[in-house]
């Protein structure tokens, strides 16, 4: 009796201490995602609105990089309510055929989005700058792509610098310098 116990101890253990949810739809699911119509000029308003970034987070059913955001990344309490507190995030699904309205206002099924949008990878995440011109795709628009799974540290840099809007300063620090000053400086940190 013994050794039953101990094994199914072991396999509890082994689960992640906090598995993402599956929807139906077999993509992930997070209380800070936001359930729309998917007509993003509506979406945009409404993250406007509510003072956050737009947020478009393409993903696939059985992505296991999307699986290791959900379950190792976003789940990180700074990341998490980062997320929650500044950025409006609407899922895209890769294959999906759920109609979407394009910023540029055409209408399209999710995966003739992406195709649109030129994206490969999952996840790719997406960012939209406040203001959009008229005609613009979200691709075109998009002041910032994430094309795949970042490490945590990666994940938070770029959320903060999206954010702040560091994209538009008129400085030489673009995502690859600031983040490689934040590495500096968490390790400066670390060390006093």
């Amino acid at each position: 009796m013994i050794r039953p116990l101990a094994l199914l101890a072991a396999m509890l253990m082994a689960l992640p201490l906090f598995a993402a949810e599956i929807g139906g739809d077999g993509l992930h699911k997070t209380d800070w995602m936001r359930d729309t119509f998917k007509d993003l000029r509506e979406d945009l308003a409404e993250a406007n609105a509510e003072d956050k970034r737009l947020m478009l987070m393409v993903e696939q059913r059985g992505c296991i990089y999307c699986t290791r955001m959900h379950e190792k990344v976003f789940p990180r309490p700074e990341i998490g309510s980062y997320i929650r507190e500044n950025f409006f995030v609407v899922q895209i699904n890769l294959h999906g055929d759920t109609e979407v309205t394009d910023l540029d206002g055409e209408v399209l099924s999710e995966k003739a989005a992406a195709r649109k949008w030129g994206l490969l990878f999952t996840p790719s995440i997406l960012f939209l700058p406040e203001d959009v011109p008229e005609g613009q795709s979200a691709e075109e628009a998009a002041v910032a792509v994430m094309p795949g799974a970042f490490e945590a540290a990666t994940t938070l840099d770029l959320l903060t610098w999206v954010n702040e809007k560091r994209y538009a300063l008129d400085t030489d620090e673009d995502f690859q310098r600031y983040h490689a000053r934040r590495i500096r400086e968490r390790a400066s940190e670390s060390t006093e």
